[in-house]
């Protein structure tokens, strides 16, 4: 392209918009060099170029951002500055992703742990937060006080702008190292935060899923026609809390939607084990119906026996020997009593699919069947007894003396003479035992007590044994 000389009236030509045209002949003003030395060698070197050349000049030299093109102190000073100015930079960007990327750690702690140490923590990023403010406050006025493309900058200028942007560089690269020491102490925080939101999506995953395989256990256990309404309230409950998990964590906290979802999880299974249970517990309930009905009417049987035992408990023995057994026939006629209407409720409650409380009806029969079978046992093993200490008093005394001479061996072995806290309650039985045999003499001996008492001197005797072995257990 060949560059078509200006015309007078041209724009771009100085003088034009209502001002004289330059003459060619006089000097060109606004040299962007700022000295008369400069401005000699630009005309001479304006003298030198082709017209075409010359006539480019004027727009080159009248842009704006241009810089002189020449070296010298203020250039050095202005590119030590623009480095120093880059740096700087390059530390803000790099405190400011560093501090973007701790924001997202401190922002998960928060919402998974309300611990002392996690709030320790907020607290200490927030103060830092402000010396990093206060270091990117710094650079920025750092920055905007200097504007180092002017074509007239001084080098005393940018010799200032470089020390304060150097300045500004060193705290914010203090402020990074301090950002970076408060994240490695973050690790312990960090990684409990993390297990937590990894444990939460699956946590809640198997709270749903619990509760669809409790509804689906309590559909096939009504499907077989049993009534499960105490099942169904106790599903219906979790409801509200189901509700709250597909909320989410956002809505309710990540700690507490996690519990939430673990105790969900539990109280469901819970309720599908016990309807799938609950076939099994019918029959169950069932059978013990039969049972106890059968236990009970052999107890009546059995209860109308004892009047002819304490009868020749009356004839052969004195008063001692059987009048604590007085009541046991009218007692177990009573307990026999409540125990079958105890057993109609419970059929009741059966019938009508009342699971606790048929099984709480029918413990309590239990109960009152074994009281029963004790105490009318009792009466036969009371006649039983004497009759064998009557017999030949001789075994239970025999039977006696080796349970205390084994003890006396046992206290004496490793030893010369036998510990006093051992040998005493040992003299003692021996003397009881001695007493006992006493009361055999006479026309009317008491049996029962004698047998009462034995059986008391060998408990004593068992109590020393127990604590010797203890003692030497435990290297005493």
């Amino acid at each position: 392209m060949t560059a078509t000389p200006p015309q007078p009236n041209s724009p771009s030509v100085p003088g034009a918009q209502g001002h004289p045209a330059r003459d060619d002949s006089q000097p060109v003003r606004r040299v962007p060099c700022g000295s008369r030395h400069a401005l000699r060698d630009t005309l001479t070197l304006v003298c030198a170029l082709p017209l075409v050349a010359v006539l480019a000049l004027p727009a080159a030299f009248a842009g704006g951002g241009t810089r002189r093109w020449f070296g010298g102190r203020a250039e050095s000073q202005r590119a030590e500055a623009q480095a120093a100015k880059d740096d700087a930079a390059a530390a803000f960007y790099e405190l400011d992703t560093a501090q973007r990327d701790l924001r997202i750690s401190i922002e998960t702690i928060s919402a998974v742990d309300d611990s002392p140490a996690a709030r320790r923590a907020i607290t200490d990023f927030e103060a830092l937060g402000r010396r990093i403010d206060e270091a990117s406050h710094q650079y920025i006025q750092a920055v905007d006080a200097h504007d180092l493309d002017r074509d007239d900058l001084e080098a005393s200028v940018a010799a200032r702008a470089r020390t304060e942007l150097t300045q500004a560089k060193d705290e914010l690269g203090r402020v990074k190292q301090e950002l970076d020491r408060f994240e490695d102490g973050l690790g312990p925080l960090l990684g409990k935060a993390e297990t937590q939101l990894a444990r939460l999506a699956p946590a809640v995953e198997r709270a749903r899923q619990g509760l669809l395989a409790a509804s689906n256990a309590l559909d096939a256990v009504r499907g077989s026609g049993l009534k499960a309404d105490d099942l169904a309230a106790r599903l219906a409950a979790l409801a509200p809390e189901l509700t709250k998990l597909n909320q989410g964590a956002g809505q309710h906290g990540v700690p507490q939607t996690l519990e939430r979802a673990e105790r969900v999880a539990r109280e469901a299974e819970a309720v599908r084990v016990e309807a799938e249970r609950l076939p099994e517990k019918a029959a169950e309930i069932d059978h013990r119906l039969v049972s106890l009905r059968t236990r009970a009417q052999a107890l009546t049987t059995r209860a109308g026996q004892v009047d002819p035992v304490l009868s020749e408990l009356r004839r052969r023995f004195t008063a001692a020997c059987w009048q604590d057994l007085q009541s046991v026939p009218d007692r177990a006629g009573e307990n026999v009593r409540q125990a079958e209407l105890k057993l109609k409720e419970a059929q009741a409650a059966r019938d009508d699919q009342r699971w606790p409380d048929a099984t709480a009806l029918l413990s309590t029969v239990r109960a009152l069947l074994n009281s029963t079978d004790e105490s009318v046992s009792a009466a036969g093993d009371r006649l039983r007894r004497l009759n064998a200490v009557q017999k030949d008093p001789q075994q239970e005394i025999d039977r006696t003396r080796f349970a205390i001479r084994d003890a006396q061996r046992l206290a004496m072995t490793g030893r010369n003479t036998p510990d006093p806290r051992h040998a005493r309650p040992l003299d003692d039985s021996v003397a009881r035992l001695e007493r006992a045999i006493g009361t055999l003499e006479g026309r009317h001996p008491d049996y029962w007590h004698f047998l009462t008492e034995t059986a008391a001197v060998r408990q004593a005797v068992a109590r020393v044994v127990a604590q010797i072995r203890e003692e030497r257990g435990g290297g005493h």
